[in-house]
């Protein structure tokens, strides 16, 4: 049977669409989409268990976003030809979705729930993450899953001033902007983006010109739900409530929790304190009532806890740790702490410490990046690492997390375009949290800034970093903005905004928002409060290292750049990359030669510790490309002695070897070569080009000698009878094809063919 395929058609306003399409393709699934804009689809499913596994009080979400090979006619690299683990780039996809996805369900749904997002084909000109929110949601909107209210998520980008829906590749390159924002038509939920040092003002403009786009998409949504028919959402076993336990579970703790929070204590010293209340609350109980309601009382527990801390903001503009609002914790730097890397740093700010190493190579050391969707390098990378002892406690260690690339991304992104264009370095930053009470994403910017600029690293500025939080109440209406969160006030607030950047400027963000209707006022408020601090901490980062040093440091490896024309590349290798091998051996140094895609140049990088290897590499270099002039004069050195001429080198070309001839040598006859010159003799030749009769480069001593008084040039026959048939010097005959024939003549072969 022919399927029936509802359709919903997107239009981006300036020639461009987006279809959200379903009845075709995986029916089975509790919702399925197709979503299109030009030649790139993505299919997205949705499924959801109809019962929660025991035990379960949270919602164990999955949102799986793939891109195919085949959707861009492309194999997987490497000996397995089938795609494996996600890539980073994958990663930062799912992440994307589901910030946005997860605060939506309802809190007491906790059924096993999996989004699968694929790229079945891909557009060169569409990039396809910026599609994904959208192919989320609308699956749900086609299912009858609990879900609150349609979202969707777009790219903007800013050309010329001029703001972009999902701009291209092309496009970003040029733009200022590259922000993803999701959000319901009612609210934005969240950001993420990296910018060229633009203004608070300007990104707010960005975010509510997506937010118009996004009303528009999730209306669609609506739609295509309706013109297929939309479900009834489902039934489920919400989680068991008892009014009565909540109020006593408060009564017993709000009041000791308040206390607590506002004694100013560490973090530790405060964990251990809220734990003892909570088993004094615990032990009001007996056992059979703990069996039968304790995860009820576990529960009532983190609500108490959570608005007696959000009150004493609210009420008394005080925190955690004793500090106001705007106040930002104790900082303390250090750099060149390890003595055997590149460079490094320890950034200290209150109990989160980030130590960054950097480490400097060739660009055969560029992170590669292999995807449908985008095949490049990245010459200057960051990586995060977050073990479990800077939390204090002990995990299994499982790989690389979701939450370690993200938070990594995000740092790299603020500080990469800080790092000039003209680096000739391939840069890795890796940051290792040594301790965590709350943003140590943006310790991580704080300690690169600073690990870069102690490797000597030319950053046009640096940048350091802030995370801010929100406390809201909606029934009264107040608010508080607050700078440099804690990990409780993340986990306890409305509102996790990272901001980075410069003196001058933003250039990076990230935001969770977890209450509906964020305004606008409370947005340029947070970025307001934010810069503030950025400033705050920048000026402690330029207290402990003001500016980049001028150099590398004596044991890092110092790199030179140097372009040659494609022709000299393969005398610069070898056959078989014989001379490159042994000249990086010779002169310890790691020699790298890519083609400039464009003019086809070579452009050689020479990476060593010793000055003096570099040096040498250089002259091989100058050596390989010597070309004189016809005319010019020439200092060169006596390397070889032969019975008809000396074989010298160029002074200023080590290596490049010419035969000055007897015939050169002087103006008088010369019998002997080692009557005028000998090996290691230093002087002055005169260059002639190419002999058209010999084919080979002549090269004169004689020309720039004073010709003797008197001199008489020598008949051709007896000027070159070496080089002709008949008698020479020492008696015999030649035949006419000028050949010795006396038997007794044993010269070299080298010799002979030279005659």
């Amino acid at each position: 049977m022919i399927p029936k395929v509802f359709r919903e058609v997107i239009d981006l306003g300036d020639g461009r669409t987006i279809s959200i399409e379903t009845g075709k393709l995986a029916k089975q699934a509790h919702g399925s989409v197709v979503v299109q804009s030009g030649k790139c689809m993505l299919l997205c499913t949705v499924v959801s268990n109809y019962s929660a596994s025991p035990g379960i009080d949270f919602l164990p979400l999955t949102v799986d976003y793939r891109e195919k090979f085949a959707a861009s006619g492309r194999y997987p690299g490497g000996f397995f030809k089938r795609e494996a683990r996600p890539s980073d780039g994958e990663v930062l996809t799912m992440r994307l979705v589901d910030r946005v996805l997860r605060p939506l369900f309802p809190k007491d749904y906790h059924a096993e729930t999996q989004v699968m997002i694929q790229l079945m084909s891909h557009d060169e000109n569409v990039i396809p993450d910026a599609l994904a929110g959208l192919a989320a949601s609308a699956a749900i909107q086609l299912s009858d899953i609990p879900f609150e209210t349609p979202i969707s998520e777009v790219r903007v980008g800013r050309v010329n001033g001029q703001l972009i829906i999902n701009p291209t590749q092309s496009q970003l390159l040029e733009s200022d902007i590259d922000m993803v924002i999701g959000a319901s038509a009612d609210s934005v939920m969240m950001v993420e983006g990296e910018m060229h040092e633009i203004s608070e003002e300007d990104m707010v403009a960005a975010i509510q010109f997506a937010h118009e786009a996004i009303k528009v998409q999730c209306a669609a949504q609506i739609k295509l739900a309706e013109a297929f028919g939309k479900k009834a959402t489902r039934e489920y076993e919400a989680e068991r409530e008892d009014e009565a336990l909540a109020k006593k579970v408060e009564a017993l703790t709000y009041d000791k929790v308040y206390a607590v929070a506002r004694a100013a204590s560490a973090k530790h010293e405060r964990s251990a304190a809220f734990q003892a209340i909570k088993e004094e609350v615990k032990a009001t109980f007996t056992e059979e009532e703990l069996a039968d309601f304790g995860d009820l009382v576990s529960k009532y527990f983190y609500k108490a806890e959570k608005k007696a801390v959000r009150d004493l903001t609210l009420n008394e503009g005080l925190r955690l740790d004793g500090r106001k609002t705007t106040d930002i914790r104790p900082i303390w730097c250090e750099v060149d702490y390890l003595p055997s890397v590149h460079g490094s740093s320890i950034f200290t700010r209150g109990e989160t410490q980030a130590l960054a190493t950097v480490t400097l190579g060739t660009s055969r050391e560029a992170n590669q990046i292999d995807m449908p969707s985008f095949e490049g390098e990245e010459r200057f990378y960051l990586h995060y690492n977050f073990p479990p002892f800077s939390t204090g406690e002990a995990k299994p260690l499982r790989g690389t997390s979701r939450r370690e690339v993200g938070h990594g991304n995000l740092a790299q992104r603020a500080l990469k375009n800080m790092v000039p264009a003209d680096c000739p370095y391939t840069v890795r930053v890796v940051s290792e949290v040594l301790e965590s009470n709350g943003s140590s994403s943006m310790a991580t910017v704080c300690a690169g800034t600073m690990a870069l600029m102690d490797a000597g690293v030319q950053m046009k500025k640096p940048v350091s970093g802030i995370a801010m939080g929100l406390i809201s109440d909606a029934e009264t209406g107040k608010y508080a903005v607050l700078s440099d969160i804690l990990g409780d006030e993340d986990h306890l607030g409305d509102m996790d905004f990272k901001v980075t950047g410069t003196a001058d400027g933003i250039t990076a963000c990230q935001m969770d928002i977890k209450v509906k209707g964020l305004s606008y006022e409370i947005l340029v408020k947070a970025l307001k409060q934010a810069q503030a601090g950025r400033l705050h901490i920048l000026g402690k980062l330029i207290e402990t290292i003001a500016q980049p040093n001028a150099d590398v440091k004596p044991h890092a490896p110092k790199m030179i750049t140097r372009i040659i024309p494609n022709a000299f590349i393969g005398a610069l290798i070898g056959p078989g990359g014989k001379v490159i091998q042994e000249l990086q051996k010779a002169t310890k140094t790691t020699i790298v030669i890519n083609e400039d895609p464009i003019t086809e140049e070579g452009i050689v990088e020479i990476l060593g510790t010793n000055q003096e290897g570099i040096d040498a590499v250089l002259a091989k270099i100058d050596s390989l490309m010597f070309k004189p002039e016809v005319g010019g004069t020439y200092e060169v050195k006596v390397i070889k002695m032969l019975d008809f001429g000396a074989v010298v080198e160029y002074t200023q070309a080590p290596g490049n070897e010419v035969l000055l001839h007897v015939s050169e040598l002087a103006w008088e006859r010369t019998e002997n070569v080692t009557d005028v010159v000998n090996m290691g003799d230093v002087f002055n030749v005169k260059y002639f080009g190419v002999d058209p009769k010999t084919r080979k480069e002549k090269v004169s001593r004689k020309a720039l000698l004073e010709k003797p008084e008197g001199y008489v040039a020598r008949p051709p026959r007896e000027n070159n009878d070496r080089e002709r048939g008949g008698r020479d010097n020492r008696g015999g005959s030649r035949d006419n094809r000028g050949r010795d024939n006396r038997r007794d003549d044993r010269r070299p072969r080298e010799d002979r063919k030279e005659d």
